[in-house]
């Protein structure tokens, strides 16, 4: 019987609150039916029904007082068997909206980690940036932490001579350089060449520790 009550699909809050208000009925019915028998000289539930002679009582309207205390007996088994419905309902409510809310954060954490995939590990920081210089044109900011510089990547770099070599061989063509900034994973162009100011990109980069 537990395994058939359970069944696939486990109520809705609306179909609970049928059963709450079903088991309010219920309650009301036996607190009329005990009033009943308290107004036939509060014989109760078990009080006798019949005189020391053996006959019925003359004080009381016996048959009231039986059907009463049947319809009691009855409204009272309905009572026990919905509380068990409203009790596994609730359970089924309960595990149901912890199965929600477990599921809810794991594709809160999903969506996460995919608008912030794991980041490469950058190898070199801008420190400085000279306004107007080729650095400062491409996009290039202050605490901009290098993870690509042409061929140059995390893999690959060793010293800060390798992006000095990659700079001498692309004067005057484009490199796509990756920062990461804020979090986030950023492209830009950079053309290397003379300028106003010294060497040809116009800013200080720093090597990090690794």
């Amino acid at each position: 019987m537990a395994e058939e009550a359970a069944g696939p699909e486990a109520l809705s809050v609306r179909e609970v609150q049928e059963l709450v208000r079903r088991k309010d009925e219920l309650e009301a019915q036996i607190k009329a039916c005990y009033a009943v028998l308290e107004g036939q000289k509060g014989v109760g539930m078990h009080e006798p029904l019949v005189d020391a002679e053996g006959y019925p009582r003359a004080d009381v309207d016996v048959y009231q007082v039986r059907a009463a205390r049947h319809n009691v007996i009855c409204l009272q088994n309905d009572h026990k068997a919905l509380m068990l419905q409203v009790e596994k309902a609730l359970h089924q409510l309960h595990a149901r909206e912890k199965e929600k809310q477990a599921k809810d954060e794991a594709e809160a954490q999903a969506e996460a980690m995919n608008q912030n995939p794991s980041l490469p590990q950058p190898f070199a920081r801008v420190n400085a940036i000279t306004p107007g210089s080729p650095a400062s044109i491409s996009g290039l900011q202050v605490d901009d932490e290098i993870i690509e510089f042409g061929s140059v990547d995390t893999h690959n770099f060793q010293t800060l001579q390798n992006i000095a070599t990659v700079v001498q061989h692309s004067e005057g063509k484009p490199l796509s350089v990756t920062v990461i900034r804020g979090g986030k994973k950023l492209h830009l162009g950079l053309t290397p060449k003379q300028w106003a100011g010294k060497g040809l990109l116009g800013c200080n980069i720093l090597p990090l520790q690794r």
